[in-house]
């Protein structure tokens, strides 16, 4: 794995930067404030190539991997603007197709991803399995006389669904050799009857609503369902590592963005003659948390490398790291960035205030803390399950 980044990998940086400086924080909570999607800032992503350089390029993709979409996700984050679907449309879904769909998913579904004109979602969380994705309830039959699927459930916490062209749901079926229940994924159209959405009031401030999924024996065809039915976690798994590895960048593009907001104000902010910048006391935690992003992001770049070399169980155990020190990175980086601006760290000119509670929501999803304190210590340490 390469420590320092490749040339064409910088290039990428510089110009996905511009880009997001070029809309920048102002933009952004213009359309937060407005109720709607960066649509602007995603479909110039999307012309520049940046939302599909992920994908293969016989669909209509860059050829490349989650290494560069992070960079993609960090730098937009970076300029103040992060795109959330991006962790969720090109990294979860579109790998997940990419990998796993068929022909005819890839064909209907990867060039649209990666040029932007579709959007997917991606539906797992449920009232009663948050962490444990072993108890989701959400099943999935067959109609013996068509060959059907119907699904049934509830989802929670589903980010984007009303303007998602699809979601992808990761539902249940029964094994019927061993009456066991093992996951499956399925590519559910936004207006299929029985698909039901209502949006969950949030105090959190994002571009993308979340959404409480009902299914209501929801009818799909037989080709909905993508990959292997009998393959079970590994394709569940194929878009969980990606999953942590762009929530990952995605909090550290957002403590970067806090930690510059600091930094330009305690270079230029003069009390008793001098900038506060200059007292150690501002100083020193402001380089801690340079120091805190950086170490995450090179615990990111590895477990973008793995995963994209095809080393998933490598990838799992980096991708949990990585997310776990990003997210405590970025939380560390807002807290110190508002606290170092005092009063103006509260108010709407600075743009600080709104990331406290989008900071915090990085420790808790897509998997909380302790979960990944958990995996850890069992898979890594081999410490015996608490659970």
């Amino acid at each position: 794995m390469p420590v320092i980044e490749s040339e064409e990998h910088k290039a990428l940086r510089a110009a996905v930067s511009a880009l997001g400086h070029k809309y920048g924080r102002a933009y952004f909570t213009r359309t937060v404030e407005e109720g709607r999607p960066a649509t602007e800032l995603w479909a110039e992503a999307a012309k520049l190539g940046y939302l599909g350089v992920n994908l293969p390029e016989e669909y209509g993709g860059g050829g490349g991997g989650i290494s560069e979409l992070s960079i993609g996700l960090e730098e937009l984050g970076a300029a103040g603007c992060p795109l959330l679907l991006m962790v969720v449309s090109p990294a979860i879904c579109g790998t997940v197709i990419a990998r796993f769909g068929s022909e005819e998913q890839k064909r209907d579904w990867l060039p649209a991803l990666a040029d932007g004109t579709r959007t997917m979602a991606f539906g797992i969380t449920e009232p009663d399995a948050g962490s444990n994705s072993h108890r989701i309830t959400t099943t999935a039959r067959r109609d013996p006389a068509t060959g059907d699927w119907l699904l049934t459930g509830r989802k929670v916490f589903v980010s984007g669904v009303d303007i998602a062209d699809a979601t992808l749901i990761v539902g249940r079926t029964e094994d019927t050799r061993t009456g066991r229940l093992k996951p499956c994924l399925f590519i559910v159209p936004r207006d299929t009857p029985g698909f039901q959405r209502h949006q969950i009031d949030m105090e959190l401030s994002a571009a993308e609503k979340q959404f409480e999924l009902v299914l209501d024996d929801v009818r799909l065809p037989a080709d909905a369902l993508v990959g292997d039915e009998d393959a079970g976690l590994l394709q569940l798994f194929a878009g969980l590592n990606p999953e942590r590895i762009m929530t990952a960048a995605f909090a550290i593009g957002m403590g970067r963005f806090a930690l510059s907001r600091a930094v330009e104000y305690a270079r230029d902010r003069t009390v008793w003659k001098a900038p506060i910048g200059s007292h150690q006391a501002i100083a020193h935690p402001l380089a801690q948390v340079h120091i805190d992003l950086e170490l995450a992001r090179l615990m990111m770049q590895k477990a973008a490398h793995l995963y994209d070399a095809g080393d998933d169980i490598g990838a799992g155990e980096a991708a949990n790291m990585a997310k776990y020190a990003a997210a405590e990175a970025c939380v560390k980086a807002v807290d110190q960035a508002v606290h170092t601006l005092g009063g103006n760290g509260l108010t709407r000119e600075f743009g600080l205030a709104s990331l406290i509670t989008a900071a915090r929501v990085s420790r808790i999803a897509p998997v909380s803390r302790e979960m990944i304190l958990n995996y850890v210590s069992h898979q890594t340490l081999g410490l015996p399950k608490s659970y």
